[in-house]
C-alpha cells in the first residue's frame, strides 16, 4: 500500500500528544485536588502526585495513544463522536506505559538512571515513591476505563478493562520484563524465545492500543484482528529498532545510557540474529504490518506511516 510523507504523519501525532497530554494533566488534577499542597498531613499524597506528573510529563512520543485514536477514526463512522472515549483510552494506555518506564528503571530491575535525557523517577524523588508513583499510574488506568465517561455501554467498558489488564499483566507485558530478566541466566536462548520475550514485553500493549481504538469505535471481529496483528507486527518492528539503538544509537538522541543490553545479557534480536539479521526482521516486520492494514485501504495511511516512523526511528 502507498505511505504519505512523514508531515502529516508528524503533524497527527503531535496533534495526539498534545490532546493526550490535555486529558492526562486534566485526570492528575482532579485526582490531586483533594490533596491540598502544603498541608502538614497531605505531604506524602502531595509527593506522590507530583512524582506521577514528573512520570507522565517527562517527554515522550506517545506513540501508543496516537495509535487508540488512529485506529478509532479508522474504524468510526462518525469520528469526532467516539474521540472523546478514545481520549480516554488514549490516557489509560499511557498511564500503563509510564507506570511500567517508572517500574523498569528501578534499581532492582533495569537500574537506569536516564530516561528521555532526565533523571529517573526513583533518582528524581526517590525508590519508595517511584514504586507507589508507578502503582497509583497502574491503578488509575482501571478507573478510567471503568468510568462512564469513557464509554456508555458498560460491554464495552468490561472489554477494554479486561484487554488492559491482559496485555499489561501476568499474560502480557509483566511476563515480558520477567522473561527478559530471566534471560540473564540463559546461555543461549533460542529464537522462539527471545520472539516470545518481546512479543510480551513490548508488543502486547502496543496491539491492544490498536485493538482498543477499534472498541471504542464499535468495529467488527474482522476490524479488531486486523489492527490487532498490525499491532502485534508494530510491535515486534519497535522492539527490534530498541534493540538496534541500543547498539547504535546516539546516547543524546536516545535519552539514556546505550549498551546495557550486552551487559546484562537481555534476550535481544540483537543478541540472536545480529545487527544485520536484525535489520532484515525489521523490514520483514515493517512489510507485514503495512499487509495487515489492507482491509481498510486509504484509510489507514496514518498507521502505515507509523509503521515507516518506527522502521526508521532515531530515538
Amino acid at each position: 500500500m502507498a505511505n504519505i510523507s512523514p508531515d502529516p504523519f508528524a503533524g497527527a501525532l503531535g496533534a495526539a500528544a498534545q490532546a493526550t497530554d490535555a486529558t492526562l494533566a486534566a485526570l492528575i488534577d482532579a485526582g490531586a485536588a483533594g490533596f491540598p499542597r502544603g498541608a502538614a498531613e497531605a505531604a506524602g499524597a502531595v509527593r506522590l502526585w507530583d512524582a506521577m506528573r514528573y512520570a507522565l510529563f517527562a517527554g515522550g512520543k506517545r506513540l501508543r495513544p496516537f495509535l487508540v485514536l488512529a485506529a478509532a477514526d479508522v474504524c468510526a463512522t462518525d469520528p469526532a463522536s467516539v474521540r472523546p472515549g478514545a481520549l480516554r483510552v488514549a490516557a489509560a494506555l499511557e498511564l500503563v506505559h509510564c507506570y511500567s518506564l517508572v517500574h523498569d528503571d528501578l534499581p532492582a530491575m533495569d537500574d537506569d538512571d536516564l530516561r528521555r535525557g532526565q533523571p529517573t523517577v526513583h533518582r528524581k524523588f526517590d525508590e519508595a515513591t517511584a514504586i507507589l508513583a508507578g502503582d497509583a499510574l497502574l491503578t488509575l488506568a482501571f478507573e478510567v476505563l471503568a468510568d462512564t465517561a469513557t464509554h456508555t455501554d458498560g460491554a464495552v467498558r468490561a472489554a477494554l478493562v479486561a484487554g488492559l489488564a491482559k496485555g499489561a499483566g501476568a499474560a502480557g507485558m509483566v511476563a515480558g520484563q520477567a522473561l527478559d530478566l530471566a534471560a540473564a541466566d540463559i546461555a543461549d536462548p533460542s529464537a522462539g524465545f527471545v520472539r516470545r520475550v518481546q512479543a510480551l514485553k513490548t508488543g502486547a500493549l502496543i496491539a491492544f492500543s490498536c485493538e482498543a481504538g477499534a472498541r471504542i469505535a464499535g468495529a467488527d471481529a474482522a476490524a479488531i484482528a486486523a489492527l490487532g496483528a498490525y499491532g502485534d507486527h508494530l510491535g515486534a518492528l519497535f522492539q527490534i529498532t530498541d534493540d538496534l539503538l541500543d547498539v547504535e544509537g546516539d546516547a543524546a538522541a536516545v535519552g539514556k545510557a546505550l549498551g546495557k543490553d550486552a551487559d546484562q545479557g537481555k534476550a535481544t534480536f540483537v543478541a540472536l540474529l545480529g545487527v544485520d539479521g536484525a535489520r532484515r526482521e525489521a523490514r520483514d516486520r515493517h512489510g507485514m504490518a503495512l499487509e495487515s492494514l489492507d482491509l481498510f485501504g486509504k484509510k489507514a495511511e496514518l498507521l502505515g506511516a507509523a509503521a515507516d516512523f518506527v522502521l526508521h526511528r532515531r530515538a
